[in-house]
């Protein structure tokens, strides 16, 4: 009989003891021990086993577990009798900031604050013996959510300190959703705050603690050395390019499949690999998100569960108010097709609004993107240089994204989609109305709201042909910015099916100087389009000239004009 699936269990304890449904991960336990770094920062996708591996590494090595080897008996860490010797033989100090989720930085470095006072209340009895001196104890006390900034950065350390006296044995420091705060500082306006904060308690817990044995930090982020890990130089860095660690988080191909056999659902292979598989951590392909594969398991149902686990709000935000050249490459990448990029792994974060590598690094760091291929070289110049070619992870991810694009609309509703049938009918007078209702109610959420002159029309309209790209794939082929007869049009709808009219849209923005009207914007772009003969590559692929339809859209602000030819 198939295991129980605990589905959200992430505590190593409660699923060895009840038995449910476990792919054995303690070779992470060896592999780590053996590496002997002195502090570890591993960044993985969400739902993708970090919390449950940081609840293993505690559960083995601490001594408040020393004797439970129920829990690991039957598990590759015991069969080698050194690492049993080490089973329960550390103070451990398992620490998570998953819930520092505020809006502002007084309230966020309360619930820091708040965390570490409760870690000092689970060893309170270090405070009740003759152990600490008067003054330690005061200082004990003194831990809470309103102490001063001077007591935060250390409390961990001095923590550290007072159970190497209690044991006689250095700490292993565990940290779990270390770049949670980072994540939400960005996002609600306080990361210079956030960063002041976080680099002094890194640095006196990773770096300045003599009582130190080793730690881990995990997080979904590589977030910069220069902002937070500026001070620390013995920081071993394991992201989804590197070999570390490569398959002990995330399920393999042979753990996935060995599953659907134990639960009767080998016909169901192939399928659970087009939805869930895709995921590639170092040359380890054919990785599959886990909670995914554990609701499957559960319900039987294909169904994208990773990405709707959690918020995709922040990847959502920057491609929404990207400029042109984001969303005219993520374009490529909801065809089906690879991007080639540089970018840099770390996450800078205050840089997210103005560097497109950026947005892709951070992508590739939530799981939204996979390395298909990583090419290292030398310039001729002598520069050192990295390019990724990156792709949509798999169906699932396809699926989000495409949800995602919908969601950008959802505030205009049942205008958009009155736009997109008044497209496929030629009803020139219908788009000019839906077309600007669509424009008043959505212009501005596609604005990073950084200009006092308002928001770019580009970023709207760049938007706008995402959404139609999304809307239509059933019927056409959406390209843009592509070269075709003697210029770069802006939309070419290429039909799908033989009865179905080509289109092309061609957008401008209304030059003050010399278009005194919209109507005059609108006959110069489709003047572009003639002179430019934009209609060659719809010809060359079989549509007949006269099953070309062409509009030229003129915007002024949120106003539109769409004319046709």
């Amino acid at each position: 009989m198939a295991q129980t699936v605990g589905i959200g269990n992430q505590d190593f304890e409660v699923i060895r003891t009840e038995q449910y449904f476990y792919i054995d991960k303690t070779r992470f336990i060896r592999e780590w021990w053996e590496r002997g770094d002195s502090v570890t920062l591993i960044t993985r996708p969400r739902r993708f086993g970090k919390t449950l591996n940081m609840s293993m590494l505690e559960k083995f090595f601490s001594v408040q577990y020393a004797g439970r080897e129920e829990l690991f008996q039957g598990l590759e860490v015991w069969e080698h009798e050194k690492f049993r010797k080490l089973q329960g033989g550390y103070p451990v100090l398992f620490i998570s900031f998953a819930d520092v989720k505020e809006n502002t930085y007084p309230q966020a470095r309360k619930q820091l604050c708040s965390i570490i006072r409760d870690l000092y209340r689970q060893y309170r009895f270090l405070a009740e013996g003759d152990l600490l001196n008067e003054q330690e104890k005061r200082e004990f006390q003194g831990i809470s959510a309103e102490m001063e900034d001077y007591m935060a950065a250390g409390a961990i350390k001095t923590l550290s300190k007072h159970l190497f006296r209690y044991y006689g044995r250095r700490v292993i420091i565990l940290l779990d959703e270390y770049d949670t705060p980072m994540q939400e500082a960005y996002v609600n306006g306080y990361w210079k705050e956030m960063v002041a904060f976080t680099r002094s308690m890194f640095n006196s817990t990773f770096k300045t603690n003599p009582y130190l044995e080793r730690a881990v930090m995990m997080g979904i982020t590589r977030v910069s050395k220069e902002s937070i890990f500026s001070d620390l130089n013995n920081l071993k860095v394991v992201t989804a390019t590197s070999e570390e660690y490569a398959d002990c988080f995330g399920f393999t191909e042979e753990e996935v499949f060995t599953a659907l056999d134990a639960y009767g659902l080998s016909e169901r292979k192939q399928e659970v690999k087009s939805w869930y598989d895709g995921f590639t951590f170092g040359n380890q392909t054919e990785i599959y998100n886990p909670w995914s594969i554990l609701n499957y398991l559960d319900v039987q149902k294909l169904a994208p569960y990773w990405s709707n686990s959690s918020s995709n709000s922040l990847a959502g935000k920057l491609i929404q108010r990207g400029g042109k050249g984001l969303k005219t490459t993520f374009e490529q990448l909801l065809r089906g097709e690879t991007i080639t990029t540089e970018m840099d792994e770390q996450i800078v974060y205050d840089q997210l609004d103005q560097d497109e590598q950026a947005v892709w690094s951070l992508l590739v760091a939530s799981g939204y993107l996979k390395v298909k291929r990583l090419q290292t070289y030398t310039t001729d110049y002598g520069e050192w240089k990295q390019e990724y070619e990156l792709e949509i992870t798999n169906f699932e991810v396809r699926v989000m994204f495409r949800n995602m694009v919908r969601k950008w609309f959802s505030g205009a509703g049942i205008i958009y989609n009155d736009f997109i049938k008044a497209l496929l009918m030629d009803d020139l007078r219908a788009m000019n109305v839906y077309m600007n209702k669509v424009a008043l109610t959505t212009f501005s959420y596609f604005d990073t709201g950084n200009r006092p002159s308002g928001a770019e029309p580009e970023r709207f309209y760049h938007g706008f042909v995402l959404g139609l790209m999304v809307e239509l794939a059933d019927r056409y082929v959406l390209t843009s910015n592509r070269e075709s007869g003697f210029g770069r049009y802006d939309v070419m709808l290429e039909p799908r099916r033989q009865e179905d009219d080509g289109i092309i849209l061609e957008f401008k923005v209304q030059d003050g100087e010399e278009e005194k009207e919209l109507a005059d914007t609108v006959k110069a772009a489709l003047v572009q389009i003639e002179e430019k003969q934009y209609e060659t590559m719809l010809v060359e692929k079989g549509v007949a000239r006269e099953r070309i339809r062409k509009y030229g859209f003129a915007f002024c602000g949120n106003r539109v004009m769409i004319g046709r030819a």
